[in-house]
């Protein structure tokens, strides 16, 4: 699998899966880079890396075909968004997830984030229809950190 930087033909589909909102999607992929993991030349994931503050990046969205996941991908996207935080002299990268996404908050904290806060009401300000996974509805931003 390769894992390269791309600056246009971003596969808005993949990255739709985790960020439905299309106007925010493409408003961080001005400011960010986005890296593409490929396997026999078919994109099999995504992120984006968008820096933030001072010495701080947030990994903004990654994504995992659906037919890809389960197999590790999002793992490994996580853990080379570190490698290349760190490569990139940050000093913290940051990352968000919905308080129903499970799946992706054991993710993130099994590759050594730790929860550092919660934006309340985050998905209803910031998104015009509800979004629900697992039964659950999305309300809420949790938001977790790591030292490099």
């Amino acid at each position: 699998m390769i894992i390269k930087l791309i600056k246009e033909a971003y596969p808005l589909d993949l990255l739709l899966e985790a960020d439905p909102s299309e106007l925010l999607v493409k408003q961080y992929l001005e400011q960010g880079e986005c890296y593409v993991a490929e396997q026999d030349e078919e994109i099999v994931g995504v992120f984006v890396l968008l820096p933030t503050k001072s010495g701080t990046v947030e990994l903004i969205n990654i994504a995992v075909a659906e037919q890809h996941q389960g197999k590790g991908i999002g793992k490994l996207l996580v853990m080379d968004a570190i490698k290349k935080a760190r490569q990139q002299g940050y000093d913290t990268i940051e990352v968000g997830t919905g308080n129903s996404s499970i799946g992706q908050l054991a993710l993130y904290q099994k590759c050594g984030f730790r929860i550092t806060g919660i934006d309340k009401d985050f998905f209803t300000i910031n998104y015009a229809e509800e979004i629900v996974e697992d039964g659950i509805a999305c309300v809420d931003m949790i938001r977790l950190s790591q030292q490099l």
